[in-house]
């Protein structure tokens, strides 16, 4: 099967003539704390919305088998550190040595729950329709009936879980200005002003919701990859300039040529080539592809999770990690900022099929 490429920089200026004023982004809010500080806040999402509800059909509840609440959020904000009036939504479990740096670039973060639990559970047959795991990512994250997989209504999709959290984060701590985020009328979220961003099944439903709806940057650590599915090279509501990768070279999802074949197929080679972080000083070219070689002893399981800081992450002799320079670089880098094209990579496998 010949995948189609599409330029998403063709199509890019018609389908911001559809955006509602009320999607572009505003200018930063000023914190005014007296008592400037980082705050994180929980709250359970079925409590927050009442239409919420679960999908056992995908493993998919509000209480653990333990009977612990399974449906928590987390969010936080630093005041103390002027704001660049983003928020990151974060779309894989809650990680606070990540949301502690995005807090410290001046970003607001949010985890959000919502219904991501499919992903083995269906799209099993063999061979799969070209579309069928993208449309249930898109459908997970927006609600909107595109898959015959699964019936996530929008209450239960990440667009609405998220703008439910921010209406109440607003509310719960004003003092971290999370109506910022919120449309001037109240009744949606500000997604020019959100990063959407994951790791591994998370960064491949973060790509896949960008090419629906326009948002500020997408950050997608070990992945996307999808490499049965056609999706990448949809037309873009996002700027192709506005998506970052960063992926080990000893994952699974590098040397199966999945996250090389994503970038490409998403036209990210039309800003730099792949830059490995190792050997190249910040801002690495200002490309948008980034992977790294550091020593993970061979273990392709933990080359997946070393790009997200935990555990995993590369750590210099003084313990502090690797790739501070890296993570700062992904999530702030002025997107209009970007390398020279590059032509595809012959030997990146694009049909896996």
């Amino acid at each position: 099967m010949k995948i189609p490429v599409f330029d998403p920089l063709t199509v890019l200026p018609a389908l911001a003539l559809l955006l509602p004023a009320a999607s572009l982004a505003a200018a930063p809010p000023t914190f005014d704390d007296p008592a400037p500080q980082r705050y994180e806040l929980t709250a359970r999402a079925s409590e927050l919305d009442a239409r919420t509800k679960e999908h056992p059909e995908i493993n998919f509840t509000f209480v653990t088998k333990e009977g612990k609440p399974a449906d928590q959020q987390k969010a936080s904000v630093d005041t103390s550190v002027p704001s660049r009036g983003k928020l990151v939504i974060w779309l894989m479990g809650y990680n606070n040595e990540l949301f502690t740096r995005l807090n410290s670039y001046g970003l607001h973060a949010i985890q959000p729950h919502y219904a991501n639990k499919w992903f083995s559970l269906v799209c099993r047959e063999k061979p799969l329709d070209p579309q069928a795991r993208g449309n249930v990512r898109l459908e997970a994250a927006t609600g909107e009936d595109v898959s015959d997989e699964v019936d996530i209504p929008r209450p239960d999709g990440m667009m609405e879980r998220s703008y439910q959290f921010v209406k109440w984060l607003a509310k719960e701590n004003p003092e971290g200005k999370w109506d910022h985020f919120l449309t001037a009328d109240g009744t949606g979220l500000r997604w020019e002003d959100v990063i959407i961003s994951g790791s591994s099944h998370g960064a491949t439903t973060a790509a896949r919701f960008a090419k629906h709806t326009k948002v500020a940057r997408v950050v997608a650590l070990c992945g996307p990859r999808d490499q049965d599915q056609d999706w990448q090279s949809l037309p873009s509501a996002t700027p192709a300039n506005r998506i970052f990768g960063f992926s080990h070279v000893l994952d699974g999802g590098w040397t199966g040529d999945h996250y090389c074949r994503s970038w490409e197929l998403m036209g990210l080679h039309q800003f730099g080539p792949i830059v490995d972080v190792d050997k190249v000083a910040f801002p690495y070219g200002k490309t948008r592809r980034l992977i790294t070689r550091f020593d993970v002893g061979g273990d392709a399981r933990r080359a997946h999770g070393s790009v997200v800081p935990g555990r995993s992450a590369g750590k210099n002799a003084d313990g502090s990690y690797l790739h501070e320079d890296v993570w700062r670089y992904l999530y702030t880098h002025p997107v209009d900022e970007t390398g020279a094209p590059v032509p595809m990579d012959e030997n990146c496998l694009k049909d896996h099929n």
